[in-house]
C-alpha cells in the first residue's frame, strides 16, 4: 500500500526566504538560514498523522558559485536534525542546465514518490512559488501556497498564511 505525503519546498516555507528588491531568494550562509517558527511541530503533526515529508528544493546557487556545498551540507543536515523530515532532495542545477529535477519540473517529487512508495494523487506539494505549485500540479499533488507579499499573482489549489495553517487543512483532508 503507498504513503501518502507532503512536499515541501526549503526557502519560504520551512525557512525564511532572504528578500531583496522585492523578490524572495535563497539564503547563501548559514547566518541567513533562519527556520521558520515550529516548523518542526508542523512537520512533527504531519509524521503523527502518518504521512511522509520530503522536502524538494532547488539550490541554484550551487552551480553559480553563490553557495558552497559546505553550508548547503550545513542547511540540509540542520533541518534533518531539527524536525522529522524523511528526506531532502535538492537540486543544486541552473535553469541553463536543463535538468529534469529543477523545479517546475516534477523530478524530485517522482524520485522521491519512487523512493518512499508514495500516492501522489493523495499527496500535497506546499511551496511558496509557482515553480512549487507547477511540479505539484505536474506530479499529480494537491497544491497549497503559503502567503507572501511576492507570490500574489501564484495559482494554487489553497492559499494559506503559514505552514501550521496548511498542515492542518492537510491533516483534516
Amino acid at each position: 500500500m503507498k504513503s501518502r505525503a507532503v512536499f515541501l519546498d526549503r526557502d519560504g516555507v520551512i525557512n525564511h526566504a532572504i528578500i531583496r528588491d522585492c523578490k524572495a531568494f535563497s539564503p547563501r550562509t548559514r547566518e541567513e538560514f533562519v527556520m521558520v517558527t515550529d516548523a518542526a511541530g508542523a512537520i512533527g503533526s504531519l509524521k503523527n498523522k502518518g504521512f511522509r515529508v520530503i522536502v524538494v528544493t532547488n539550490q541554484p546557487d550551487i552551480a553559480c558559485g553563490k553557495l558552497s556545498q559546505a553550508d548547503l551540507d550545513w542547511m540540509t543536515e540542520k533541518i534533518m536534525r531539527e524536525t522529522a523530515v524523511d528526506e531532502v532532495i535538492v537540486c543544486p542545477h541552473d535553469d541553463s542546465d536543463g535538468c529534469g529535477c529543477r523545479k517546475p519540473l516534477p523530478g524530485m517529487i517522482l524520485a522521491g514518490a519512487q523512493e518512499w512508495e508514495i500516492d501522489l494523487e493523495n499527496s500535497y506539494m506546499i511551496g511558496d512559488g509557482w515553480k512549487d505549485m507547477e511540479a505539484g500540479k505536474s506530479a499529480g499533488c494537491k497544491c497549497i501556497l503559503i502567503d507572501a507579499g511576492y507570490n500574489r499573482d501564484v495559482a494554487c489549489d489553497i492559499r494559506v498564511d503559514e505552514l501550521y495553517e496548511a498542515v492542518e487543512l492537510t491533516i483534516n483532508s
